[in-house]
């Protein structure tokens, strides 16, 4: 039987995707990308904000048109799944069936019973899920890794606890959860040997990692363990709550030479009055403070953030104040998500919604100065050697395509590396930065050593 995946949202739910399709080729399903080919098709969905459900609505509408060609089974699991558990099925009746959050790892059951059901009339949908806080586990089968040959998702958690009056995803992928460390670093050594060099740590918030299992927080730990993994050259954190951020995992960064000095640290906002409103654990002196150590203990490190735009009751100085803490602190990466309005969030019934066309034009201001600091930062490497990870070559350009350690894959910049000869993909080698953007770079290559 030939599987289609289509893996929609973060990079968490990739990971979850990935384990998915490990679990269906270890027994013996063929995997495919062609949705002409696919017998059955699984749409791993998002529902984390309005326009990630419209397109799992529309990619999810889009595959039940094949039930009228050769189409047999149509599987949605992940978070719109889970959200919306009780209407699916009716909205969307070409569904066969639909795992929750907790119980990806129940898909190859669910395959086997569609099949089971072949040529009995009216069989009702299958509908798989289990308790919310279950933790999914997969420990018979290796992951499918579909994103790339030399970088890879390692997903330490699943859940929250924050509760921030946004988010849903307390209610959709239930409490925090740390996977035990041990099953980390079998999958990580795992991926190793599949040619992975680049492990990227994820999770709802990587920074609680080990604090419901040990009752301390050990990310610090993991690192170091991680580390010691043979064919790991880099390992890269995101998802950093910065009150979560301590000081053992700081030191990493000054001791641990595989951790790079590059942190995805979300903050939402700087003005303490919408962080209260937001429901987070934090303000604007504590960022700040940690924003100190972490630049003390790695002059050189890249911080990424992310902000929200128009969230309710914001007013035109506290978007102004906003812009002048970009200003001071000069962080390295932003990204800017303007407020959208959840059902079931407290942050829905408070008053003083921002309207769409004002919260519209606060994240283009955002995003416009941080341009401006980006290039700045950007331009005092030029003339520098960097060390750049390629991904790829493209042949229109006739140049290679990679990024630095101050570049998470997906979402910041890259490095268009002009060489002679050829490079191989996940090769580290020597760059001589000649021109720069607000988030590209330009350069050449300095020798023929690589890593």
């Amino acid at each position: 039987m030939n599987i289609l995946m289509v893996s929609l949202g973060c990079d968490k739910n990739l990971c979850d995707s990935e384990a998915m399709l490990g679990l269906l080729a270890k027994h013996n399903y063929n995997i495919t990308n062609d949705e002409q080919e696919a017998d059955a098709i699984i749409v791993n969905t998002c529902s984390f904000i309005k326009d990630a459900m419209e397109e799992s609505v529309n990619t999810v509408l889009e595959m039940a048109k094949l039930k009228q060609q050769n189409l047999k089974y149509l599987i949605v699991t992940g978070c719109m799944a889970q959200r919306f558990k009780d209407e699916i099925f009716d909205e969307i009746p070409e569904i066969d069936a639909c795992l929750g959050t907790s119980s990806f790892d129940k898909i190859l059951d669910v395959i086997e019973e569609l099949k089971a059901r072949d040529g009995i009339e009216d069989a009702e949908e299958i509908s798989v899920y289990d308790d919310i806080d279950r933790l999914a586990t997969i420990t018979e089968s290796n992951k499918v890794i579909t994103s790339g040959t030399f970088m890879g998702y390692l997903k330490i958690a699943e859940g929250c606890d924050k509760f921030c009056t946004y988010c849903v995803i307390p209610h959709i992928r239930g409490h925090y959860r740390s996977v035990p460390m041990e099953q980390l670093l079998k999958e990580a050594e795992y991926m190793a040997s599949q040619g992975i060099e680049e492990l990227v740590l994820v999770a709802q918030e990587t920074t609680c990692y080990g604090k419901d299992l040990y009752g301390e927080k050990r990310l610090h730990v993991l690192v170091r363990e991680l580390a010691k993994i043979d064919g790991i050259k880099w390992i890269r954190l995101m998802y950093c709550y910065p009150e979560e951020i301590y000081d053992e995992l700081i030191d990493c960064f000054k001791e641990e030479p595989k951790l790079l000095h590059y942190i995805d640290m979300p903050m939402q906002h700087s003005e303490d009055a919408i962080l209260k409103r937001m429901g987070r654990r934090t303000d604007c002196a504590s960022i700040e403070a940690v924003i100190g150590k972490l630049r003390e203990a790695a002059p050189d490190i890249a911080i990424r953030t992310s902000l929200i735009a128009g969230f309710p009751g914001e007013t035109q100085e506290e978007h102004e104040a906003l812009m002048a803490f970009l200003d001071e602190q000069e962080l390295d990466r932003v990204g800017v998500f303007t407020y959208s309005r959840e059902d079931g969030t407290p942050a829905a019934t408070f008053e003083n919604q921002i309207d769409e066309e004002t919260a519209e034009q606060w994240r283009n201001e955002i995003m416009e100065l941080q341009q401006e600091i980006s290039l700045d930062k950007n331009e005092t490497f030029v003339g520098k050697i960097m060390q750049v990870i390629i991904e790829g070559y493209s042949s229109d350009d006739d140049v290679y395509v990679g990024r630095t350690y101050r570049d998470a894959p997906g979402v910041d910049g890259l490095v268009f590396v002009n060489c002679d000869y050829e490079l191989m993909s996940g090769q580290i080698v020597d760059v001589r930065i000649n021109e720069v953007g607000p988030y590209d770079m330009i350069g050449g290559i300095v020798d023929e050593s690589a890593e």
